[in-house]
């Protein structure tokens, strides 16, 4: 085989290895994989405090291990991201609740536009009085009862899912706690391990490769997060939304969190606002979603792009691919996958990115 050849099947074999390792290890090793990047996080910090709570008492010196000083401030940490969690979510259930109260006049502003339309559409073909009109309610009838049928069974089929999803939660969150505390204190010994094994080069280079994507993607959800709040506080602003500051911290929080995105509140009110006939209003929050949404993908692109050394367009190329493959995760995956294969498959002088 020439060169070339071994190159492809090089390329093939590097990008088989990424997907397999990303879609079926990767799964089962994720507490332990965050466990350790938390470790490598909390350990300076763990033994500077470690190191100042050291005391000697006739002749023995006491102290806090560095591993029970991590997980005292992985848990601390934890503890005020809950916090803010649960007060977002009061605030939550009051706009729900508040949303809830409003829900009876919009359904009458609903029903008295239907009403309307089906009269318009009587008068136009001819049709005798309240005719579309009790057609449109049987059809609603009709759709409420097959959504009653469908939803009950539904609930009652996964409630037993979601309380072993629960457990399954409460256990994964133990192992990571225990793979933190075990981490720091086994930190040096792994990293002794690596430096006198086999693959002590592969293991320097893919380490390279995480830590460089890593801070790179921390950066760039920063800076896109800053952007998306002073986005949507300036949209919201200019629509004169008295809780614009709040609401466009509560957006740009949203949007950061990996499923949910501006779209989760921005489209539901433009559907409002469409049924209460305020098209201006509906159609500037479409439009502010989409700024959202584009912005994301832009910056994305972009800001890692810069620090990780891929192009623009190799980097938009590689978190379609890993969305595709991984779902939200790929955002992060494909650029990581890509940096993996070019930096086992292609020298600095020919590499595509």
């Amino acid at each position: 085989m020439d060169e070339k050849g071994k190159r492809i099947l090089r390329i093939v074999g590097a990008a088989a290895g990424v997907y397999l390792v990303f879609k079926y290890i990767l799964p089962l090793a994720a507490p332990f994989v965050f466990a350790a990047a938390a470790a490598v996080l909390l350990k300076p910090p763990a033994e500077k405090v470690a190191g100042k709570l050291r005391f000697e008492w006739r002749g023995r010196v006491f102290g806090v291990a560095p591993c029970v000083i991590a997980v005292t401030e992985l848990t601390l940490a934890l503890g005020v991201l809950g916090a803010a969690a649960y007060a977002g979510g009061r605030r939550l259930c009051g706009q729900i609740v508040l949303f809830m109260e409003r829900m009876p006049e919009w359904l009458a502003q609903l029903n008295r536009w239907l009403t309307g339309m089906c009269h318009f559409l009587e008068e136009r073909l001819t049709l005798r009085e309240d005719t579309m009109v009790y057609l449109a309610q049987d059809m609603i009838q009709g759709l409420g009862e097959r959504m009653k049928q469908g939803v009950m069974p539904y609930l009652m089929g996964n409630s037993m899912s979601l309380a072993q999803g629960t457990i399954g939660l409460m256990v994964v969150m133990i192992l990571f706690m225990m793979g933190v505390m075990l981490f720091v204190r086994e930190m040096d010994g792994i990293r002794q391990w690596m430096e006198h094994s086999f693959f002590r080069e592969e293991f320097i280079r893919i380490g390279r490769v995480l830590g460089l994507a890593g801070r790179a993607y921390l950066r760039a959800q920063g800076i896109i997060l800053l952007f998306t709040m002073a986005l949507c506080a300036a949209g919201l602003f200019l629509l004169k939304n008295p809780y614009y500051i709040l609401a466009g911290i509560g957006l740009g929080l949203l949007d950061a969190l990996p499923v949910f995105g501006t779209g989760t509140v921005l489209v539901p009110w433009t559907v409002v606002c469409f049924f209460r006939r305020r098209w201006r209003r509906g159609l500037f929050l479409l439009a502010l979603y989409a700024a959202c949404y584009l912005l994301r993908e832009f910056l994305e692109a972009k800001l890692l792009s810069d620090k990780v050394g891929l192009s623009p367009l190799l980097t938009l190329v590689s978190i379609y691919v890993g969305l595709q493959l991984f779902g939200i995760c790929g955002v992060l995956l494909g650029p990581v996958g890509a940096l993996v294969i070019r930096e086992f498959c292609f020298s600095p002088a020919d590499s595509p990115g």
